[in-house]
């Protein structure tokens, strides 16, 4: 079973994958022992979530980011010179100037790369991997370092509970790397920026805004046919996947999209009842601890989905290291 492209064209796979999350647990009876007017109940039944990770207040973006990316490289069996491109995808970059990949490329020990960042929100990892696919396949790099990392606490209302019960701290890495046989599948992306202050930060003294409903009734009827498309482009039938892994926003939304995937062999991934919504940190984050779980087959297909503020979203399939 291969992921299928166009005839001649060179691919891309990815070697390794390593994450990251805080040490710091918040359950949701210490979110309602906080005054938030809410319980272990509610939360559970509404978005899934048991608990989710908190970064400490000396504990930043970067630093996650950071410690992400060196497990992805260790686990790769490259060293950072290896490396020539970095990317991060955050949405909550402590400042815009200067980019977190080129600190990040610079505290791993990786000199001189390409690095910038992206910024598609919960859909960022998905688009970060098609640029460092299709950078691989031009030419333009041969090694890249893929990194989802979030930092959402800093930006969160702490006494509104359509937001601070869901949104997390945490970081994914992914290795990629030049491959003959393709393992990382077309991307199928877009946006619908007509809904894009469904969910926002109006200003930089502005908390998070979200939307539920709205995104909600968005998620679960616009995606899956990106998710079939995607499936499509590859040349694997949703049957042949090992792996379902979706942006973490909403355990009834990822559980709703599986349904309508109809992917009977694939595990899905869950990760947001214990990690919360790490936004583009998510996918990279649930799949890197479904593989050290022993969860998903090294060889093993997985389709991935991110989707989420623009309102954007991307979907690939690509084999499980």
């Amino acid at each position: 079973m291969n992921i299928q492209l166009a005839q001649g064209a060179p691919g891309a796979r990815i070697l390794a994958f390593g994450h990251y999350q805080p040490e710091n647990i918040v359950t949701n009876d210490d979110l309602a022992a906080r005054g938030v007017d809410t319980n272990d109940e509610w939360i559970r039944s509404r978005v899934g979530i048991a608990e989710r990770r908190i970064a400490l207040d000396n504990e930043s973006m970067v630093d996650l980011a950071v410690s992400a990316g060196d497990k992805a490289l260790a686990a790769s069996g490259l060293t950072a010179g290896d490396i020539d491109l970095v990317i991060v995808a955050t949405c909550t970059a402590e400042s815009q100037v200067p980019n977190a990949s080129a600190t990040v490329a610079f505290r791993l020990g990786i000199k001189a790369p390409g690095a910038y960042d992206v910024n598609a929100a919960c859909a960022g990892f998905a688009y970060a991997l098609s640029a460092a696919s299709d950078a691989i396949r031009a030419g333009s790099a041969k090694n890249v370092l893929v990194i989802g990392s979030e930092k959402f606490s800093p930006w969160i209302d702490w006494t509104d509970r359509t937001t601070c019960i869901i949104f997390a701290d945490g970081a994914g890495a992914a290795v990629v790397t030049g491959s003959d046989v393709p393992a990382i599948g077309p991307v199928v992306w877009g946006s619908d920026g007509e809904n894009a202050d469904k969910i926002m930060v109006q200003d930089r003294n502005s908390f998070l805004h979200q939307d539920g409903q709205a995104v909600f009734r968005w998620a679960t009827t616009a995606l899956h046919p990106v998710a079939l498309e995607a499936c499509r482009r590859a040349g694997i039938d949703p049957s042949e996947l090992a792996a379902f892994v979706p942006h973490q926003a909403n355990l009834r939304i990822i559980r709703g999209i599986a349904k309508k995937l109809n992917a009977p062999n694939a595990v899905i991934a869950e990760d947001i009842v214990n990690a919360g919504n790490t936004s583009a940190a998510s996918i990279p984050l649930a799949l890197s601890r479904m593989i050290e779980r022993g969860d998903v087959p090294s060889g093993g297909m997985a389709l991935i989905i991110g989707f989420g503020a623009g309102l954007t979203y991307a979907a690939q399939v690509i084999q499980i290291p």
